[in-house]
């Protein structure tokens, strides 16, 4: 029998994403209760959001504001129409028993991210309220609940759904789609992306067919993944299972599954709803929307730089690919930059520092740069003392983590410690001549053709200068003394 890695060379994966965000809002879509993550259970509630008899919702504006600004920055659409709909259907956490949702008129249509080199589509982006949270009880993973408990704080909090195409065929695509829609989120203020607190979650789409067929199988929606390498676990482990169950002369039925992250499998939760099924209707309560095209204009005017538009000005400053992406998924460091730029820093050895030191360091302490003690003038400062010959880099190396753990002036941490670049040619010279006096065997090799013992001359003459030496005269002076 072909093993699974040869059955999966036959088929496509197709995959579509449902991603629900969050919107930062201080209050709820259509109550004023707070939003804050993390209160105490069944607090952040009101007869609003629990349905009470007579109540009605009214639309916060700030809402519909950043669900424009996401249109705008996703390249979809904005109608100059939308309205809200009533979704019908009774589950735990949702105490009206319906959601007020957008169905045939959304905020935003037809628009799409760029990753990889690929366009992904965008279907729509729509606004809706949130349902609870249900809590599974007296278990370790899905299957082994005992019961749940309700936590209604989350229900009606704003969200926008951004309902891809089904572009995606592979698992790294999908993770690279939703990583990068996280970071446009976070960029444009309207979603903290926090996937722990569940304030951006994704729903999966999933088929499998034939190389060369052009239909698509028969999908089967995966509930709730709630990080990226769940996301990629959950859809290879759906891949497989569908491929397995054609191969084995069986149909993949359309259902809605739920990912139990504790076992690394799918587990079958209901029938997969159709459009019908939530007999949708317009929300009685809520006039439609008119969005002039004023008003999306003046949401335009105030669009921060995106993330490849940074990506691409960064590589024109100087900057590798490579060193471009990583700086812009570490906002918090990317905005830093930006204002150490804004302060005359050399770019390119302002990337090196935030590259290496200051990565390792974050990385090390599981914080972001604005957490250290360092300040955006304290590392422009740096920069330049390097940039001058002030320093040496290694110099800087000590000083950048002295910055980051204590804070202070650079230049004042130089001047105390008496840091700065000897560029004494005498002092120097003198430097050289007793290394090159006191390791005869080395120099006789080096000018024997062995002239990668040329930085061992180097190490020694840094570690006698503490790491001051003028790199450039220094090596001047190295080569004079060996070749001479």
């Amino acid at each position: 029998m072909p093993s699974m890695e040869e059955l999966r060379k036959k088929y496509e994966t197709v995959v579509g994403l449902e991603v629900h965000a969050q919107l930062k809002t201080k209050s709820k879509i259509f109550a004023p209760d707070g939003t804050d993550f993390g209160q105490e259970q069944n607090t952040e509630i009101s007869a609003i959001t629990l349905g009470m008899p007579g109540v009605l919702p009214v639309l916060n504006k700030e809402c519909v504001n950043m669900g424009i600004l996401t249109g705008l920055a996703l390249n979809c659409t904005i109608p100059h129409r939308c309205k809200f709909d009533r979704k019908q259907y009774f589950y735990a956490d949702l105490p009206k028993g319906y959601q007020i949702s957008q169905y045939d008129e959304p905020i935003c249509v037809n628009g799409y991210i760029d990753i990889q080199g690929k366009r992904i589509g965008i279907t729509r982006a729509h606004l809706e309220e949130d349902a609870g949270k249900l809590v599974q009880a007296g278990a370790s993973g899905i299957a082994d609940s005992k019961y749940s408990l309700v936590d209604l704080n989350r229900a009606g909090t704003p969200l926008l759904e951004i309902v891809s195409e089904p572009d995606m065929r592979s698992s790294d695509e999908a993770r690279a789609y939703m990583e990068e829609l996280r970071t446009i989120l976070r960029y444009i203020g309207v979603c903290d992306g926090n996937l722990e607190e569940g304030s951006m979650r994704c729903d999966a789409n999933i088929s499998v067919r034939p190389i060369g067929q052009k239909e698509f199988g028969t999908r089967a929606e995966i509930k709730n993944v709630n990080s990226f390498r769940a996301l990629q676990r959950a859809i290879e482990y759906e891949v497989d299972r569908q491929i397995e169950i054609l191969e084995e002369g069986g149909k993949v039925i359309q259902e809605t599954r739920l990912w139990d992250d504790n076992y690394g499998e799918t587990r079958s939760m209901r029938g997969k709803e159709d459009a019908h099924d939530y007999r949708y209707f317009p929300e009685p309560d809520l006039m439609p929307l008119e969005i002039s095209d004023e008003w999306v204009n003046s949401i335009r005017e105030k669009m921060p730089e995106l993330p490849a538009q940074k990506r691409a000005r960064y590589q024109e400053l100087g900057l590798s690919e490579y060193d471009a992406n990583v700086i812009v998924e570490q906002m918090e460091t990317a905005l830093f930059y930006d204002k150490v730029l804004e302060l005359g820093a050399d770019a390119k050895i302002a990337n090196n520092f935030l590259m290496k030191e200051v990565t390792a360091h974050l990385k090390k302490e599981h914080i972001t740069i604005n957490e250290t003690k360092m300040t955006t003038d304290s590392f422009a400062e740096l920069v330049g003392l390097v940039a001058k010959g002030t320093i040496s880099n290694n110099i800087g190396k000590q000083i950048i983590m002295t910055l980051m753990t204590d804070g202070g002036s650079a230049k004042e941490i130089v001047e105390k410690q008496g840091l700065s670049t000897i560029s004494d040619e005498g002092a120097l010279k003198a430097i050289v001549e007793k290394i090159v006096a006191d390791n005869p065997a080395q120099v006789e090799q080096y000018r024997g053709g062995r002239d990668k013992l040329f930085g061992f001359f180097v190490g020694q003459a840094m570690k006698a200068t503490q790491g001051k030496a003028d790199p450039q005269l220094l090596n001047k002076l190295l080569k004079d003394a060996l070749n001479g």
